[in-house]
């Protein structure tokens, strides 16, 4: 598909003139680097500080009386917990308990919720949040369309925001959120991210993008700050074990196979797919997601077949090398009786058979 078919967000022409290399990812036309290279975005992020083009990414509002039931009933985690200006992890399960969609979930009040989707679902989203709506006294809005989404990660991320703000950034806590200005525009500042490091993950209006973006390039730039592509932040989130939707999860694996059990409350009361859920925990597990490290020089990579005994047993779900552990690094699907930190295990890179362990993960968590 040609870039002219593809969706943009508002800062494509940024990306170009920062020399971004633009690939088609899920229908969008997305910078996967730039010239520094991806080790170099990486190694930026986990040291310095990386910037990210995240507006890509889908905003659903859900607003009424109705809306924390509503979305308690429709996704895995017990949105009943959370207070204002906090957010969590969650998932949109099907009846057979597999995952339509992970997603974010902000509460602002108790009638007033946002819901950001990846941006490969989103119409796919919309349209299954819009059809279990069972005439409850809400009002769903598609405003994805209307916002920027900028992170800025690193351990001078928050330094760099700070700049830019009057919001005291030190009282918002990790997956918390609150309201305020940066450069002079409104916007949601959220303490959350896709890379393993502390930053924030800035909201605003679209038509702010470039402004934003610019001078958060320009006030970090005596930290080194680097803008990052997919490749960056797609190692970044493998280092860090976070699951990607299409590769960890899908329509056909649940919440419990990816290690997200800890997002999937079967005991906050029904919801779609919770049965099923509850009926895969009670019969135990076949298989599991878990992580793995080459002990044979080569690089596993997304699909390719994992062996045991000359007998395939799984495939890798996600694999590259993890540049600030200096590893070739993946996850994978296996059988639950194999899924234990040193298992040994092989993976077929170009017909090779190459050796490999299981290893705990996440392979990488930032030092506090």
């Amino acid at each position: 598909m040609s870039s002219d078919n593809l969706k943009k967000t508002p800062l494509n022409a940024a990306h170009r003139e920062l020399g971004g290399k633009m690939v088609d990812f899920g229908g969008w036309d997305m910078p996967v680097q730039y010239p520094a290279g991806v080790i170099e975005e990486h190694m930026a992020t986990r040291t310095r500080a990386g910037l990210f083009d995240v507006s890509h990414m889908g905003e659903i509002w859900v607003e009424g009386e109705d809306a924390i039931p509503f979305i308690n009933r429709i996704t895995t985690n017990d949105v009943t917990k959370l207070v204002d200006g906090q957010a969590h992890y969650s998932a949109l399960t099907n009846e057979k308990g597999g995952v339509v969609d992970d997603l974010l979930v902000y509460r602002f009040d108790q009638g007033k919720l946002l819901l950001v989707v990846n941006a490969g679902t989103t119409e796919k989203d919309w349209d299954w949040i819009a059809a279990h709506d069972k005439g409850e006294n809400i009002t769903l809005t598609n405003a994805s369309a209307d916002y920027c989404q900028i992170a800025v990660q690193g351990p001078e991320a928050v330094d760099i925001v700070k700049a830019l703000t009057d919001t005291n950034l030190d009282e918002i806590k990790y997956y918390h959120f609150t309201t305020g200005r940066v450069d002079g525009v409104e916007s949601i500042i959220s303490r959350t991210g896709y890379t393993g490091e502390d930053g924030f993950e800035v909201y605003a209006d679209a038509k702010y993008a470039v402004q934003l973006w610019n001078k958060i390039l320009e006030t970090g730039k005596s930290v080194g700050i680097l803008p990052c592509g997919l490749a960056a932040r797609n190692t970044l989130r493998l280092e860090s074990a976070m699951s990607l939707y299409g590769h960890e999860l899908s329509d056909d694996i649940t919440p419990l196979e990816a290690n997200l059990g800890w997002i999937t409350k079967l005991n906050k009361g029904d919801f779609i797919g919770s049965d099923a859920l509850k009926q895969k925990k009670e019969s135990g597990l076949t298989r599991k997601i878990v992580g793995f490290e080459m002990t044979q020089p080569g690089i596993a990579r997304d699909g390719h077949d994992v062996f045991i005994d000359d007998k395939r047993v799984g495939y890798v779900t996600s694999g590259s090398p993890a540049p600030f552990l200096k590893k070739n690094i993946g996850l994978a699907f296996l059988p639950v009786e194999f899924a234990n930190d040193g298992q040994e295990i092989k993976i077929d890179v170009r017909g090779k058979h190459l050796s490999a362990k299981v290893v705990p993960t996440p392979f990488y968590k930032r030092q506090k």
